[in-house]
């Protein structure tokens, strides 16, 4: 049940950059974490190009915040950040240095999906 949020600049993606993106996401943590491509999701948050600042300036970076439960070994998570950032800035033609990827981890107690607790509880 991990969860991205992508957040842009309104009209910065296209629908297929989009697609091909949530694709990779998918694929990326799927064989990183060791889990079903369903249990991932990914949402996308374009922002208005005026509420969007880099260094205190405009710009169009790409921010992809993760939601995974607790208990993945750091190397993994390491792995998983760097190959996302990558997929990223390849697929969305933004340079790196524009793209940051956040993987924050919680208890999977923590979480609810399809109105229950996950299945693998774990940590």
């Amino acid at each position: 049940m991990p969860v991205y949020t992508c957040t842009c600049v309104q009209g910065s993606l296209t629908p297929d950059v989009k697609d091909e993106l949530a694709a990779g996401i998918t694929t990326i943590h799927s064989d990183i974490s060791h889990v079903p491509p369903y249990y991932v999701d990914v949402v996308f948050a374009g922002m208005p190009p005026e509420n969007v600042y880099v260094g205190g300036r405009p710009g169009t970076p790409l921010l992809i915040n993760g939601w995974a439960r607790r208990g993945h070994p750091q190397d993994a998570t390491t792995r998983l950040a760097l190959a996302l950032a990558e997929a990223a800035s390849r697929t969305s033609g933004i340079p790196r240095e524009h793209v940051m990827v956040v993987i924050l981890a919680s208890p999977a107690r923590s979480a609810v999906e399809a109105g229950r607790r996950p299945s693998r509880a774990g940590p």
